[in-house]
């Protein structure tokens, strides 16, 4: 089957008698003609990504406000569960685009209102491919609206509902969209205060807390949540060129974040010469302190162009990181347990005020600058379709300068990367062209590549894969991926830290102890080889409309995995017994946390997601109550037989038609196209002949002017003003043997032809009514193994082993879901971690841990108030307020021992020292 634009349809309307009419809300068109294949007309927006995939998730206007959010960033929150990868490979944020181009960073439009966007689009890991990425992220498309204009500002506040802290946010934001341009302003600053142990009861860890009455509680100066600032200004701007089809994009950042952290007191046990001893902690006017500042300074550009068939790209984004910390010394109290031990000192005494011993700083400073270049085109048309290439190449360059000065050294540690790669993607059957169409759309893909890093030689990379669409409504997918990945600048080259009194479960005596952890880099870490398998299905549901259902299991294998230390569990300790210290009693004293590298990890997990959306009321317009999205394809609703789909309604479209639609096109997009529309209708109202488009059927025109009349027979120009910008935004009768951009992805092109039939990916939605929309994703993982040398051991995180203190649940869930009407609405969401298990040693003080399952619900609620008092004017015009309140039912998860005690380290308000979470927000559009 084959598509085209409802717009071009309206404008044969006019250049040619009809048989049927297209109404300005982009209704399929109804024809006469019969048969079981059909053919829909609807719109497909500029800058839409043609994809043999289907999308994951889409978001019109409706649906986006539905959401409540203030930004793109925010909405990019709410929708996490479908826009970050399963496939456990951790490939970093998404590949953004913007009205189908890509851009050098996420910050040149995070900031941007929701109200600009007019569709969103998330696709799979397989369209990161096209765009010069490897298959583990996935791509979102923001649709921008062609004329934009508002000064948004912003204020927050929020805290526990158990109280200790607070936070607050201001923001204002500029953005301008015109005549092809952008212009964006954003500054931000947020604050939020000091959370103590004492605020929270935390009960202290034994040794610690002191012995004799009137020494200072060390709960009050230690923090579970730091006091800390943070400034962030913004610009962006970006210029697209209609004469060239060529594009381009600035961005500036600039951000500054500083930090105050409490570590406790100084503390001492002193010895009387009879023996006795007493815990004493001191110095509550100096308590140990660690302060921490960064600047940042970030730039970004992209500049795209078409090159004949071909779409050019060019992205670079580069930032500049200046981090200094303050960590305070521990103050000698050598001559107090001396005194105390001579006598000269009773152990309850007041203690003296001790010598300042100064603090130690770590500085460092990281450099990075990443480009990439891409070409990409369909150079070949296949009996199946177009052959699409793309062609990659880039340069990454990092730095890391540090400085420590318990280290008594420095570091600079410098990569550069050069890369490249080649992805084709070859149609083999196709329904859309009728190849083997009985099979459903075949397409085979396949891409290789490498990386050559100056401290690590020659990597490459090489991908295989096949999307087979059986049916309209149904994707499947399957994807290998064989690539070698260094570690990370940092897990080689942090500078290595020491923080003291760290609270650490020990398996081996069942206690938790105040330990010294030492972090940093390990410059000894091998490149890993990883080796996946991923299949996917994603399928349409036809019995729920505006439903998707998407199932993906993932089969992951590496060696030679660089990964952060373990949790300290028996197994891990045995395998690293040089990073663990003691004393001669047995207690645990530190821990030596640098990265380790692990000799093979093996990952297993199923993945489904539930995706609906629609409208209830006035929304709908056609197709059952209460569904979402435009009405299924009929034969009364527009059908058109297979061997019309290139037929106008009359016959083949000819190039007169063409041609004479191109002038009116031309004619009704110049600056008083408006008025030209006015003109046409009154002149029809009149009983006279357009003067402005002489040779068309009045008649027709007159049928097709009537659907933009009100009930009292007066012209709607509202909607009059929604066609000519509809038929604007269209590039009307595009042709597979046109010139400039045929792939029809990468650059702002208007209709395109779907890649294998079926409704056109894209429909705009329509705000009225009540919305709502439902996400949800469920992960179960099947394995995890981690073979920690080629001997062993070998750990089962999903049977007791693990690598960190929360566990490793076999089960996770999250679900988010809204309904937006008349100006109010409501989000929820929710998230499932399931139950887990640590494993101790068979020794007589060791003890397991059991991790119980843990669901939360968050909840927003917001109120336009300009829709919800009808007031189009003055103060509550674009203003919205919002409450939310997180984690409702204020649970946490509860960790146990083997006695059913709960561990000094586990306390539920330790591991979340926040709970329910209240706040408020107010938002105003100018």
């Amino acid at each position: 089957m084959r598509f085209t634009t409802s717009a071009s349809i309206i404008a044969l309307a006019i250049c040619a008698p009809l048989s049927a009419q297209e109404s300005a809300e982009g209704e399929p068109l109804p024809d006469a003609s019969s048969g079981d294949e059909i053919l829909v007309i609807a719109d497909r927006l500029r800058g839409q990504i043609e994809s043999s995939q289907a999308p994951i998730l889409e978001l019109d206007e409706a649906d986006i406000a539905a959401y409540g959010v203030s930004s793109i960033e925010d909405l990019l929150a709410a929708i996490e569960p479908q826009t970050g990868s399963s496939r456990g490979r951790g490939g970093g944020r998404p590949v953004f685009l913007v009205n189908g181009i890509r851009v050098g960073s996420f910050r040149e439009f995070r900031s941007y209102p929701p109200e600009a966007i007019r569709k969103v689009e998330v696709l799979p890991e397989e369209t990161a491919q096209k765009f010069g990425f490897p298959p583990d992220r996935r791509v979102i498309n923001f649709l921008l609206k062609d004329d934009f204009s508002a000064l948004t500002a912003e204020v927050e506040y929020e805290q526990p509902f158990d109280g200790g802290y607070s936070y607050n946010e201001q923001e204002l934001t500029l953005l301008k969209i015109t005549g092809g341009g952008r212009l964006n302003l954003n500054l931000e600053f947020s604050d939020r205060s000091l959370l103590t142990e004492a605020e929270r009861g935390i009960i202290q860890t034994p040794g610690s807390i002191p012995g004799v009455p009137g020494d200072p509680d060390p709960a009050q100066y230690r923090s579970l949540i730091a006091d800390s600032a943070n400034i962030e200004a913004t610009a962006n701007w970006a210029k697209a060129f209609t004469d060239s089809g060529a594009s381009l994009s600035a961005n500036g950042t600039y951000e500054r974040s500083s930090s105050r952290s409490l570590s406790g007191l100084n503390t001492v046990i002193l010895t009387a010469p009879s023996g006795e001893s007493a815990v004493r902690t001191l110095g509550a006017d100096n308590p140990l302190v660690r302060r921490s500042q960064s600047d940042t300074f970030s730039s970004a550009a992209s500049y795209s162009r078409p090159v004949g068939d071909f779409q050019l790209t060019a992205t670079a984004d580069a930032s500049y990181v200046s981090s200094t910390a303050k960590i305070d010394r521990r103050a000698d109290t050598s001559d107090l347990v001396a005194a105390a031990a001579a006598g000269t000192l009773a152990i309850d005494a007041a203690l003296p005020a001790l010598a300042d011993p100064g603090f130690d700083i770590a500085d460092t400073d990281t450099y990075s600058a990443t480009s990439k270049l891409t070409l990409r085109g369909t150079p070949v048309l296949l009996p199946a379709g177009e052959l699409s290439t793309t062609f990659d190449l880039g340069y990454d360059w990092d730095r890391i300068e540090s400085e420590d000065s318990r280290a008594g050294s420095a570091i600079q540690l410098t990569r550069g990367n050069v890369n490249g790669g080649i992805n084709v993607a070859v149609p083999v059957t196709s329904v859309r062209d009728d190849v083997l169409a009985a099979v459903g759309s075949v397409t085979l893909n396949g891409q290789a590549g490498f990386n050559h890093y100056s401290d690590f030689g020659t990597l490459y990379r090489l991908t295989g894969g096949v999307t087979w669409a059986p049916t309209d409504t149904l994707d499947l997918q399957a994807t290998y991926v064989w690539r070698e990945v260094p570690p990370s600048l940092s897990q080689l080259g942090s500078p290595q830290v020491e923080t003291l009194n760290v609270p650490t479960f020990d398996f081996a005596t069942g206690d938790t102890s105040l330990v010294t952890v030492t972090s940093g880099g390990n410059q000894n870490l091998k490149a890993e080889t990883q080796s996946d398998w991923n299949f996917s299905a994603n399928w349409e549901l036809p019995f729920i409309d505006g439903a998707r259902l998407r199932a993906e299991y993932v089969n992951n294998r590496s060696s030679d995995v660089s990964s952060s230390f373990p949790y300290l569990t028996p197994d891990v300790e045995a395998a690293f017994p040089d990073r663990v210290t003691r004393d001669n009693t047995g207690q645990l004293i530190a821990v030596d946390q640098r990265p380790v590298d692990f000799f093979e990890t093996r990952t297993k997990r199923l993945t489904f997601g539930l995706t609906l959306r629609g409208s209830i009321g006035s929304g709908d317009r056609g197709g059952r109550p209460g569904s979402g999205g435009p009405p299924r394809a009929s034969a009364r609703d527009g059908a058109v037989r297979p061997d019309r789909a290139a037929e106008g309604p009359r016959g083949p479209v000819t190039d007169e038609q063409r041609e004479r639609f191109m002038q009116f096109r031309e004619r009704l997009c110049a600056d008083d196209g408006d008025e030209f529309l006015k003109r046409v209708a009154q002149a029809l109202a009149a009983g006279e002949a357009p003067a402005d488009i002489p040779g068309f059927d009045p008649e027709r025109l007159r049928q097709m002017i009537d659907r933009f009349r009100s009930e009292d027979g007066s012209i709607d120009e509202e909607r009059l003003a929604a066609f000519r910008t509809r038929i604007c935004d269209s590039d009307a009768f595009p042709r597979a043997d046109a010139t400039g951009d045929r792939n029809g992805q990468e650059r702002a092109q208007g209709q395109q032809r779907s890649p294998r039939g079926g409704m056109p990916r894209g429909l705009p939605g329509r705000p009225q009514g009540t919305r709502y929309f439902l996400n949800l994703s469920h992960s179960i993982e099947l394995e995890r193994e981690i073979l920690i040398a080629e001997n062993g051991p070998l750990l089962d995180l999903l049977d007791g082993d693990s690598l960190t203190s929360s566990g490793n649940p076999r089960h996770s869930a999250q679900l988010e879901g809204g309904i937006f009407s008349n100006g109010y609405g409501m989000r929820l969401s929710a998230r499932y971690t399931g139950s887990s298990r640590i494993d101790g040693t068979d020794g007589a003080s060791s003890t397991n841990l059991f991790l119980d399952d843990l669901a939360t619900l968050d909840l927003r609620l917001f109120a336009d108030l300009g829709t919800v008092f009808k007031q189009d004017e003055g103060l509550l015009k674009g203003m919205r307020a919002s409450f939310r309140i997180d984690n409702v039912f204020d649970g946490r998860q509860r960790v146990t021992d083997s006695n059913g005690q709960t561990p000094i380290g586990f306390q539920p308000l330790l591991i979340d020292p926040v709970g329910r979470y209240v706040g408020i927000d107010l938002r105003k559009l100018f």
